[in-house]
């Protein structure tokens, strides 16, 4: 008999550094956007009344912390000295864009920090994470520490969790995490196939983007399933369309999202994809499930349009009626021929019976959807058990939440503000407040 599986969405809270730094070649929303003036309160309630309204679908739904921004310790080792107030102001006057790289309030996109591979997956049979390097970005490389540790805090119980470390900070072992992950089955605690979606690969392969960088390798793919001890009748390595990279699609989840049996994606998401596909329902032969493709067509959505709106970094969600929503931004609803497929998507009677649409404007303006907010965790009954109940989204702790940004955010954050010493202060309080209310610890260096 089976388990009662749950698919638990953990968002990243958005940090009170937010700000606009267009840090991130080969995502554009996030270097068109470049310097506009954000505001950091507004983005964190936006992500929290998304948190919200998926709890109360009657879908799991829980928080992960941000980092400790400015990185200090990061700006002393690149030697910057004195005190927290001098090393900013000296930062500030040499190079204000090394100072924004190391305040980036990028560990909101939390489908960036770590590879989950369920128990029912695993050889034994417990929930493993690998925190993923971010190789590509500086801003990003640094964050995995910390995500270790508040992984660790989270789901803490070693008879049910095991945490890897981030895999070697080489580009041949880049990994972006689950962004280019994917897992379909059924019932979430019952095995699947586990789906890795690579940029390039670097030991013998010759397709590669030409434009932008391909952030995650087959190598590293292959490295996680070996660390989480997977069946490869269960495992699919597939390409993504370089042609797609280059056209701003730097992680699979802005061409594709799954959840079950269903995957949703663009004609031209993967190389040779009805190869691809084909492999994917080999592979869900073992498992006697069949694949649901839903492939939408060059002709109805460009990936520009696709780009443009993060169609496709969307969120599947089954609800507990077993109907299946999709989330998208704002931005699919008001660009006519995206909004005008998903309503059709639906009145073709598909599994998709659903959409909500919700206004993530100051996260999408730096370059992450709804997918991106979110790392999904797939969890037996037991095991939901084992995790952290502070770190799960009630009525509760969606008002102390809202409360706790009232009382640390700023509601405006441009450029020229991350020289201001006071924010390291601000910051911190506010991060130090955090781990209590969320149970953590200690993760942070400040609080060593």
């Amino acid at each position: 008999m089976s388990k009662t599986g749950y698919e638990v969405n953990f968002d990243g809270l958005v940090g009170p550094t937010h700000h606009y730094a267009g840090l991130s070649f080969g995502n554009e929303a996030s270097t068109s956007n470049r310097n506009h003036v954000a505001n950091p309160k507004l983005a964190a309630k936006q992500g929290l009344i998304k948190m919200k309204a998926l709890a109360d679908m009657g879908l799991k739904q829980g928080v992960i912390a941000p980092q400790a921004r400015p990185h200090l310790p990061s700006l002393r080792q690149l030697g910057f000295r004195g005190d927290d107030a001098n090393v900013i102001r000296q930062a500030m006057t040499v190079s204000p864009s090394l100072l924004s790289n190391l305040t980036s309030a990028s560990s909101m996109w939390v489908a960036n920090a770590a590879t989950v591979s369920p128990s029912a997956d695993s050889d034994d049979g417990r929930v493993h994470f690998t925190a993923a390097n971010l190789n590509n970005k500086f801003h990003r490389s640094i964050e995995h520490d910390t995500t270790s540790k508040v992984l660790a805090a989270m789901f803490n119980n070693p008879n049910h969790f095991v945490h890897h470390p981030a895999l070697p900070p080489v580009a041949m072992f880049g990994d972006e995490g689950a962004a280019n992950h994917n897992r379909l089955g059924a019932n979430y605690a019952d095995p699947a196939v586990q789906v890795f979606v690579y940029g390039q690969q670097f030991l013998g392969g010759d397709i590669a983007p030409k434009r932008y960088p391909a952030r995650q390798s087959l190598e590293a793919s292959q490295a996680i399933a070996r660390l989480h001890g997977l069946d490869a009748q269960r495992v699919a390595f597939i390409q993504q369309n370089p042609d797609a990279i280059d056209q701003g699609v730097f992680h699979n989840d802005v061409i594709a999202v799954s959840n079950q049996q269903v995957l949703f994606c663009h004609e031209a998401a993967f190389v040779n994809q009805a190869q691809a596909l084909d492999e994917i329902r080999r592979k869900m032969a073992v498992i006697e499930r069949e694949l649901i493709a839903i492939e939408v067509p060059s002709n109805r959505v460009t990936i520009s349009d696709a780009v443009a709106t993060y169609l496709f970094n969307s969120q599947l969600l089954t609800r507990p009626d077993g109907g299946m929503t999709i989330v998208v931004p704002e931005e699919s609803r008001q660009h006519p021929a995206v909004w005008a497929y998903l309503n059709d998507m639906i009145a073709m009677g598909t599994p998709i019976d659903d959409i909500k649409v919700f206004d993530l404007r100051e996260s999408m303006r730096n370059g992450g959807g709804p997918a991106c907010l979110r790392l999904r965790v797939a969890l037996n009954d037991t095991e939901l058990q084992a995790v952290n109940p502070h770190v799960l989204m009630n009525d509760r702790l969606f008002e102390r939440l809202n409360q706790w940004v009232d009382s640390h955010y700023r509601d405006s954050l441009s450029q020229a503000d991350i020289g201001d010493p006071a924010l390291v202060q601000e910051s911190y309080e506010a991060l130090d407040e955090l781990t209590q209310i969320l149970q953590l610890g200690s993760v942070y260096h400040f609080q060593q």
